[in-house]
């Protein structure tokens, strides 16, 4: 007997959610029955887009939805602490888009009233969960490179010159680190299971007061070391390298997924290929629906105690670079 199908509603009927929206439509365990915005008009060109058959003008609504079981926040970051609360608080599983919320204390605070309330929470940090980064990860735990002691990963574009556009909008959490040098941070994290002992970071601050791209090295215990950049304003060539004592993993635009290749002992080399059809999304909204079929209350690829050190981290590069989100957007 097929299983019961998961009730789904998007917050924020943006790009992000439009991408994410087009592989959860194609999910036979997935049914999409609502969405919500601040504007109506927008919520209901979605909802027309994706055949949802609910649309709400305003949050406050859209998480009373009687059906809906799970919500994946897709609005802009100072909002997420906002939008998960709304959701927590009417009893409904949340999937948020990073970064999870803006600082270390907003995700202490918001996990805490998950626990409290006894309600699923997830960071949506989809790169982990991309078939050519489990492969991966399941060649590190296999030991097929050996101790891992050092990496390298850059997530960069060049969004043009927009000061009013939310990536370079300081208002609106704009800056490379949120929006694309989670990404590298949080492989790292993945990596090697733990945050750096020591942060080497230099960052361009803009015109706009944000971080246009910034360079960083993470040192860990035993001389372990990554090396990481990002952009908003430069194209950087967008791999990944995993470097162990007896081989390497090279992943190529390796947010995006499309392979890895394990370079190992003796000049052996193996190749993982990603062909699927879909934007990706659909693995972390795979793994949501399982999580939540098994009764749990958090991913276990990227649990709640990691996304709150992967933001302590991203805290301690903005104070090397006095770089504060104090004026924010308003809920």
């Amino acid at each position: 007997m097929a299983e019961k199908k998961i009730k789904w509603g998007i917050m924020g009927p943006g790009g992000i959610s439009r991408k994410f929206a087009s592989d959860l439509v194609q999910s036979p365990e997935a049914e999409l029955v609502a969405v919500g915005s601040r504007s109506l008009e927008r919520s209901e060109r979605f909802a027309e887009e994706f055949n949802v058959t609910r649309s709400y003008g305003s949050y406050e609504e859209f998480v009373q939805d009687p059906d809906m079981e799970i919500v994946y926040i897709g609005t802009l970051h100072p909002m997420h602490k906002e939008c998960i609360r709304l959701c927590i608080e009417a009893g409904k599983a949340v999937l948020c888009e990073k970064p999870f919320v803006m600082d270390q204390q907003e995700a202490e605070e918001i996990i805490q009233l998950a626990k409290e309330k006894n309600i699923f929470l997830m960071e949506a940090m989809w790169t982990r969960y991309l078939p050519a980064v489990v492969q991966a990860r399941q060649w590190i735990e296999e030991g097929r490179i050996g101790e891992v002691q050092s990496l390298t990963a850059n997530f960069g574009f060049n969004a043009g010159w927009n000061p009013g556009s939310r990536l370079l909008d300081k208002s609106l959490g704009g800056g490379a680190l949120l929006d694309a040098g989670i990404y590298p941070v949080s492989f790292a994290s993945m990596v090697f299971g733990q945050q750096p002992d020591r942060i080497l970071s230099s960052a361009h601050i803009g015109e706009t007061g944000v971080d246009e791209h910034f360079s960083a090295i993470f040192e860990y215990e035993g001389g372990r070391t990554a090396v990481l950049k990002s952009a908003v304003r430069l194209n950087l060539s967008n791999d990944a390298f995993i470097y162990g004592t007896k081989g390497h993993i090279h992943l190529p635009n390796f947010l995006f997924g499309p392979g890895a290749t394990l370079n190992g002992p003796n000049g052996v080399t193996v190749e993982c290929k990603d062909n699927r059809s879909l934007n990706g999304y659909i693995y972390e909204a795979e793994a949501a629906m399982k999580y939540l079929r098994e009764g749990k209350k958090e991913s276990v690829i990227i649990p709640q105690e990691e996304t709150i050190a992967i933001m302590g981290t991203l805290d301690a590069l903005r104070k090397q670079w006095g770089l504060e989100y104090s004026e924010t957007v308003n809920v």
